[in-house]
């Protein structure tokens, strides 16, 4: 006779971990997670006490707190005083002191975020991260004084940046990325310029800064989460980048001088051209069309510029007129462009970003063409009524662009 041995008994589960308190997210979306489970609730999904114990589990909470806040501009103070400090030459000290000690500096910042990144609260460690790439643009100042290099030197400018993107994607820091970006966008501008300073130049070099910036951050997704988080400044600083690049052309005063762009700016316009080409074979959807968007609006800014129309804002002709109408319609798309971009991809900073940059640019353009026929209180009226419409276009089109992306 055959007996069966009793099946082994179920390992039983292990228990949840217990939570810490409720977690803070941004109010928004607990309003809509809010929503979510009282619909959950009329379609029998939980009960009454499931629902609050969800609900329970989150608060409301911002995510640019106060003390976030204070930590960034503490940092931001620490590295903008070593910076002064460096200038101010420290006669007390001797060369090699001086050097010694902004290094110490620096690698206390930097080893110690780093060290303590597992004990310390994230926005403690991002701020430390960003102190000690702004310690390192001491240390190469420094350096350069230690070695009686001239303080006014763009090279400085790209050493500087060069090691802040290296230690950005070594520890992945996105506050770090953001200083690269814009010492490295310094530097351009600066060298540039420094070579042949015309109203082309400047322009065809912040677009092809912009253009590579929003390739570059186009090349981002598609690997890991953290990677794909710090091409987010890259595309951000790049559409701030083209909306200034676009901006300049559209006034009055800047002129291609000599017609002919120099050899600094046309480099860096074949570089931003070769990113871009990279980053639409590489990229699928959103991120093969935004740095299509961002070099049509260099090109635009580049024809404006050599538009030899409307250089004297004290006499607007018709073809002033018409290359005023231009650069506005020029703007206004490349603006709506980038809220879309913004909400496609829930970014409030681009919304943002383009909402400031279409304002600024509709009150130069008012005081610099419009206040030649309007003027005074109707100049304001006028104003007024034109940002009150375009705002409402604008609204108009990011609701009908987000009910879009609901219905499929």
């Amino acid at each position: 006779m055959t007996t069966t041995s009793p099946p082994p008994a179920a390992t039983p589960a292990p228990p949840p971990a217990p939570h810490a308190g409720p977690r803070p997210v941004p109010a928004p979306r607990l309003e809509w997670l809010t929503a979510e489970v009282a619909d959950w609730r009329r379609r029998g999904l939980l009960d009454e006490a499931q629902a609050a114990a969800v609900l329970a589990l989150y608060t409301p909470g911002r995510r640019a707190s106060l003390a976030r806040l204070l930590l960034v501009v503490g940092a931001c103070f620490v590295g903008v005083g070593l910076l002064w400090l460096v200038a101010a030459n420290l006669a007390a000290l001797s060369p090699t002191a001086r050097f010694a000690g902004v290094v110490v500096v620096w690698l206390v910042l930097l080893l110690g975020s780093e060290a303590r990144s597992a004990r310390l609260p994230g926005p403690v460690v991002a701020v430390g991260r960003l102190a000690a790439v702004l310690a390192f643009g001491a240390v190469v100042f420094q350096a350069a004084q230690s070695l009686q290099v001239p303080a006014w030197e763009p090279r400085l400018l790209g050493v500087w940046a060069a090691g802040a993107l290296l230690q950005a994607y070594a520890v992945r820091s996105a506050l770090a990325v953001v200083v690269g970006v814009a010492v490295g966008t310094g530097w351009l501008v600066w060298a540039g310029v420094g070579a042949s300073a015309t109203g082309l130049d400047v322009v065809l070099l912040l677009g092809a800064a912009g253009v590579g910036a929003v390739a570059l951050g186009a090349l981002h997704e598609g690997g890991s989460d953290r990677l794909a988080r710090l091409g987010v400044p890259w595309r951000e600083a790049g559409a701030l980048l083209v909306l200034a690049a676009l901006f300049g052309a559209a006034l009055p005063f800047v002129e291609a001088d000599a017609q002919r762009p120099g050899a600094w700016a046309l480099a860096a316009g074949a570089v931003a051209l070769a990113l871009a080409a990279v980053a639409a074979a590489r990229s699928v959807g959103q991120g093969r069309l935004e740095p299509a968007v961002a070099a049509l609006a260099v090109a635009v800014a580049t024809a404006l510029v050599l538009w030899e129309a409307g250089n004297d804002a004290t006499d607007v002709d018709l073809a002033g007129w018409l290359h005023a109408g231009a650069g506005v319609l020029a703007y206004v798309g490349l603006a709506v462009a980038v809220a879309a971009a913004g909400t496609l991809r829930d970014s409030g900073r681009l919304t943002g970003l383009a909402t400031v940059a279409l304002v600024a640019f509709t009150t130069v353009q008012a005081f610099a063409v419009f206040a030649r026929v309007v003027e005074g209180a109707w100049l304001f009226l006028l104003l007024g009524a034109v940002l009150v419409g375009t705002g409402w276009l604008t609204v108009r089109a990011q609701q009908r662009l987000a009910r879009t992306l609901e219905e499929q």
